[in-house]
């Protein structure tokens, strides 16, 4: 890999496969595969001075500032000293190389960090302890139990039987499910014997480096014999080993080349919208400094030809080919004179600026997430004021917008509803935190962490009602979880998915507790004695199905079907006797289902002991033919699951983040559309929409597109639209590809009624991201509100980003947690990464992070406003002192026969912008704010005119330049008039130079010091000391560079000796201060009055009602809780693909022998117990303490933070 890591993108695009031999380094290494060292930084030691000027002088204004550097050392040019570049030029560049260093060397140490991990390498028939980056393809390696994964591995063997392992992969897609690997038999015998592991020398052929974490192909040849290799025995770099001792595995890919490091995606350099434009306006700006240079040196060549005969005596020369020549020194003069129009100090500012609001963010305690001690980051500080223009949201769902947290809500059994508390008055009450609740002291096994507050269900099971307890029994029965009792009583449940883990839990806080499983039995602990029911069939879940069910014959010896899945489904198979109880079921479905729980049928069907046999067998001969398995085998599910009997149904609530429904809404409020991209499945996909406020009832339409084709998908697409506007459906999205330029042409938003939903899968979603159909997808999606695209890659969801940044002139923001979301991140033009549990792969790829995505509103609506208003004011206010400083130079030269003599003062040209104006206009730009946040969040509506570019651009640029051209006028000829054959109190002249220069200073400094305070709408201490010791700077400066003293130290230096004591003692010189004050001020004042009178902007609208309030606290918007009925109902609860049905009936799980259990209730008293591979499902908090623990003051939302001032009587 080259030191730009180019070479490694060269070898990836020939690489077509790839062939390793185990334990062969001399072999492997003819290839020229990459080491396992992964490379994020820029630059080392040597190479940092010159790459960092080279990048730093690709910037226009640096090369631009460096070029009149040169012109300044050139006696004949040059009428300014050399060290008024020099010094802020120097000054840029080491700021911006400080920063850039700093950067660089948290990537450095991020990189050893990583790259100096040990590892256990088996070298020369010895493990050794070895650096993750000295190790190589080919290599074997073993890991114990929770290291991290150090390269994409083919597993070999494990500790656990028959060869499996289980990893958590929250660093690649954010899910703490445990996962289950399994090595090849024929590799597994090897175990962990170091000969047998030295001796192997098999041969793996395989795909070449790629970015799909969800396939794999290869094979591996051992003895002449070939395997074929997928992705259920690889295990990639970034997955963490759970509950297995140790394994051992083979180096398939390393460092750059894993899929981890593939799906990373290309670090782009991400520029604001305002930078653009910036380097935009500094080319119009030099194109008119050359203008005005022209126009000058024109002057300065016709004024030689005409009036400079007339000073021979004091300019001799040698011939009239002179002026010429004159003219050319002259335009170069003035290109140093006039140079402020883009001063170097602003690209300071700039980064000092950008570089506060950073810090204000990463001060902010209300973005500080106390329990995970997480504060919020800004991890660039390059894109602060883009965050107020965010149109455009990319989300992932699991563990950005749901904690992945699954709750045991409500259930409905045998027509009853359970989960709901009612006072003494039948009045349903909001059940909270502070509620009364359930006492599951009678059952020893109960999870202490499991919280539920119906005492009802309770009851019912303790007076052993027998739908109640068929109810659990059939939890406890119908899964694939399995379970682990290291010690007595401690139970630990490994879910393909927390769905089940929570169902399962809830039986057993109930007394119907699942303890043990083999291939042909399941051992559960009915209400304290321990039952043994025979596994017969597993009739496993998948995304057609939506249901699961299993065969089992009680100890009794009855046979029963046991099934549960999606309502729709299991509702088509019930029998009819069941109609009256459907019909109360459904309205609890509907009730769970309005309120946003995920809902799950429960129904079960006595067997015949004769038809079951005849089915088993047709069962055994589907599942081994070798045509037409899965067809066939789905024939015998349908079959054999119909005429059930409904037992009721569960409701379980997808823990959402606190406070995700409420940013949604306000987000929603400040017109910045939100679009889910999420790997689950649609159903699931959909609820969270639901809950979370992304859908909602009250939308005019939700469209589903789900086309297996080009055509369908295509037609669906066009349906929706012609739902939404009927005329749209039939006008051509048809649009150039280029306009005489590089620039794609935006698409324009279809304005339409209503508020609209659109919901798109994976598998449609290929079609709709292929060129002939983009157009199509991007204009109908634009169309709504929201939208979410179910079952998606990651490279898939990079798409989509770049496709809306490639056709809307719109700024986007992703957020995401995993590694899943990475690519994601680093396409759009902001990426947040949210710092939880699930990973850390997201956060070092974005450019900002916290910990809840609640905290999003307040970057955004708080930081970013603020950021972009005060950007903008900035550059607003600080062209234009700049171009007023400037042009008063211009119309001066009309005076001096175009000699490039100054206005001003050396001394204050140097000043100005570095001491007299430097502060005050800082101290706007750190701490100005139109409203507070509490009004910000009050009306999320001051977000849009960030969206909308209307605080800074091309045409405020223009109003910009026009008020300093008026003011440099005023500044310049008020001045000259009033001095002009003006004479002191005793009859002395002071119409010189030198004092013409003084008051024109002065009467700039006055006229920009009060724009600035029109300008400023949030006075604070430190902005008052700023603005009044900068003009008091100046005139101590002033005064002592004035004085005889430094006059006779350096006389060259400080030639105005005493013209500010002759002058600023005389009443007309402030006089004509202060009307040239007034003057240049007053346009400003009579357009805003107008301006607001008129047509006030919705700034000026709220600001009013600030005033009018006289800055007391707005009361927050009290949402109130609504219930919804609905017809639409949750699908099936689970969010997997796959379950482990293959892997239960196979004997292939089973572990070591688990200490002996008693038949009862073990005498022990109630033990602590964990649900370890989901670690959060039901009701399981993050850091393991029980849920109903209070929250700490600094974990109220955004939105409540005020209710305090509200109603203090309820807070007590």
């Amino acid at each position: 890999m080259s030191f730009f890591g180019l070479d490694c993108v060269r070898k990836k695009e020939r690489e077509l496969e790839r062939k390793l031999r185990a334990n062969d380094r001399e072999y492997n290494l003819s290839f020229k595969y990459a080491t396992n060292a992964i490379k994020t930084s820029k630059y080392n030691f040597f190479t940092f001075l010159p790459l960092n000027l080279f990048e730093q002088f690709q910037r226009i204004a640096n090369a631009y500032f460096l070029f009149l550097l040169v012109l300044q050392v050139i006696p004949q040019i040059s009428s300014l000293s050399w060290f008024t570049t020099v010094v802020p030029l120097v000054l840029v560049l080491s700021v911006t190389a400080a920063k850039d260093a700093t950067d660089d060397i948290n990537r450095h140490r991020s990189d050893n960090q990583v790259n100096n991990r040990k590892v256990e390498v088996l070298i020369d028939r010895k493990l050794r302890n070895e650096k993750w980056m000295d190790v190589q393809v080919g290599d074997i390696i073993k890991l114990e139990n929770n290291q991290f994964v150090t390269a994409d591995l083919l597993l070999l063997s494990s500790s656990e039987p028959l060869n499996l392992v289980y990893i958590e992969t929250a660093e690649l897609d954010g899910e703490t499910n445990l996962k289950v690997r399994q090595a090849l038999p024929v590799t597994g015998d090897l175990g962990d014997d170091i000969e047998k592991l030295s001796d192997f020398n098999g041969e793996v052929r395989c795909e070449p480096p790629n970015n799909r974490l969800d396939r794999f192909k290869g094979t591996l040849t051992v003895a002449g014999q070939k395997y074929s290799l997928d992705n259920e025995k690889i295990l990639l770099r970034g997955c963490t080993l759970r509950n297995t001792e140790w394994c051992f595995g083979v180096v398939l890919f390393a460092g750059p080349e894993t899929k981890l490091m593939q799906n990373c995606g290309k670090t782009t350099f991400k520029r604001t919208s305002i930078d653009r434009l910036m380097n935009v306006l500094v080319l119009c700006i030099f194109g008119f400094l050359a203008f005005m240079c022209t126009i000058l040196a024109i002057g300065n060549y016709l004024w030689e030809k005409n009036e400079g005969s007339d000073f021979h005596v004091f300019l001799p020369r040698l011939d009239d080919s002179e002026a010429g020549f004159s003219a050319f020194l002259t335009f170069w003069s003035y290109v140093i004179i006039l140079n402020t129009v883009v001063p170097i100090s602003l690209y300071v500012s700039v980064e000092f600026i950008r570089l506060g609001n950073s810090f204000y963010i990463d001060w902010d305690r209300k973005m500080y997430y106390a329990r995970n001690d997480t504060p919020a980051e800004a991890r660039t500080t390059t894109l602060n004021e883009e965050l107020g223009q965010i149109k455009y949201i990319f989300s992932d769902k699991t563990g950005t917008l749901t904690q992945n947290i699954m709750i045991f809500n409500k259930c409905s059994i045998n027509g009853k509803s359970y989960g709901d508390v009612y006072d003494y008055s039948g009045q349903r009450l909001e059940t909270t935190e502070y509620s009364d609740r359930v006492d599951f002291s009678f059952n020893p096994l109960a999870d202490p962490r499991f919280v539920f507050h119906d005492h009802s269900l309770v009851e019912a099971v303790k007076l052993e009602n027998p739908e109640v307890h068929s109810f659990f029994r059939l939890l406890a029965l119908c899964h694939t979880v399995m379970a682990e009792e290291k010690t007595e009583g401690e139970l630990f449940y490994q879910a393909q998915s927390p769905d089940e883990g929570a169902l399962v839990t809830a039986a057993r806080n109930f007394g119907f507790v699942f303890r043990s499983r083999t291939p042909d039995s399941i051992t559960i602990v009915e209400m304290g004695k321990q039952r043994s029911f025979e596994l017969l069939a597993i009739l496993d879940f998948n995304n057609v199905r939506k249901r699961m069910s299993v065969i089992v014959r009680s100890p009794e010896g009855k046979l029963c079907l046991l099934c549960k899945g999606a309502d729709t489904i299991i509702y088509e198979r019930l029998h009819q006797s069941c109609s009256k109880m459907m019909d109360v079921t459904t309205e609890h479905l509907n009730e769970f289902a309005g309120e946003g729980l995920r809902t799950l049928a429960l129904a079960y069907k006595d067997l015949d002991e004769e038809y079951f046999d005849q089915w088993r067998q047709r069962h055994h001969e589907a599942s081994t033919a070798l045509d037409d398995r899965e067809s066939r085998l789905d024939q015998l599910y349908e079959e054999i699951e119909k005429d059930l009997l409904l037992l009721g149904a569960t409701a379980i609530e997808d823990k959402l983040q606190d406070g995700v429904p409420q940013t949604i809404e306000q987000l929603s409020k400040a017109d910045i559309k939100i679009w889910v991209l999420t790997g689950d499945k649609q159903e699931t996909a959909e609820n969270i929409g639901y809950s979370c406020n992304l859908l909602r009832e009250e939308m005019s339409d939700v469209f589903i597109v789900s086309g297996n084709s080009l055509d369908d998908v295509r037609q669906e697409l066009r349906n929706a639209r012609s739902s939404m506007k009927p005329e749209a459906a039939e006008s051509s999205v048809f649009l150039p590809e280029r306009i005489l330029s590089k620039r794609v042409r935006a698409i324009p938003d279809d304005v339409v009624d209503g508020e609209y939903g659109l919901v798109i899968n994976g598998h449609s979603l290929a079609y709709a991201l292929e060129r002939s159909m983009e157009l199509d997808f991007l204009r109908t999606a634009c169309m709504c509100k929201s939208v979410i695209c179910c079952r998606v890659t990651p490279l898939q969801k990079a798409q989509v980003v770049e496709l809306v940044k490639k056709y809307k002139q719109v700024v986007t923001l992703a957020i995401g947690d995993g590694a899943n979301d990475v690519s994601m991140i680093k396409a759009a033009h902001i990426g947040v990464g949210i710092s939880g549990q699930e990973g850390m792969q997201a956060v070092l790829s974005s450019d900002y992070s916290f910990a809840q995505f609640r905290f999003l509103q307040r970057l955004l609506l708080v930081h970013g406003r603020w950021s972009y208003l005060r950007m903008c004011k900035f550059l607003r206010y600080f062209f234009y002192k700049n171009f007023t400083f400037t042009f008063v130079h211009f119309w001066f030269a009309f005076f001096c026969g175009f000699s490039a003599q100054t206005v001003y003062d050396e001394w204050f040209i140097t000043l100005y912008n570095l001491m007299y104006t430097a502060l005050p206009v800082l101290g706007m730009s750190l701490f100005d704010q139109d409203v507070n946040d509490a009004w910000s969040f009050q009306h999320p509506q001051l977000y849009v005119p960030g969206q909308l570019n209307l605080y800074f651009s091309k045409k405020s640029f223009f109003k910009c330049a026009l008020h300093s051209c008026y003011s440099s006028l005023v500044l310049f000829f008020i001045p000259y008039a009033a001095m002009r054959d003006t004479v002191r109190d005793d009859g002395k002249d002071v119409a010189d130079y030198q004092s013409f220069a003084l008051l024109t200073q002065t009467c700039l400094l006055f006229a920009v010091s009060i724009q600035l305070g029109f300008e400023m709408s949030y006075w604070t201490a430190v902005n008052t000391f700023f603005v009044l010791g900068s003009l008091a700077m100046y005139f101590v400066v002033t005064f002592t560079m004035y004085s005889n003293g430094l006059f006779l130290a350096l006389p060259s230096a400080f030639p105005f000796i005493g013209t500010a004591r002759n002058s600023l003692n005389q009443p007309n010189i402030w006089l004509t201060i202060v009307l040239t004050s007034i003057l240049c001020v007053l346009p400003v004042v009579t357009y805003r009055f107008l301006f607001i009178q008129l047509c006030p902007t919705i700034n000026d609208k709220v600001m009013f009602k600030v005033r009018q309030a006289k800055a007391t606290l707005p009361p927050p918007s009290r949402r109130a809780r609504i219930r919804r009925t609905s017809s639409r109902r949750s699908g099936y609860a689970f969010s997997h693909a796959q379950g482990y049905g293959d892997l239960v009936t196979s004997g292939r799980f089973l572990r070591r022998p688990a200490v002996s259990r008693a038949s009862g209730f073990p005498h022990a008293g109630r033990s602590t117990t964990s649900f370890s591979p989901m670690g959060r499902s039901a009701g399981y908090s993050p850091t393991g303490r029980p849920q109903s623990a209070k929250a700490p003051d600094v974990e109220v939302t955004s939105l409540q933070m005020y209710r305090t001032f509200e109603d203090p009587a309820r807070r007590s």
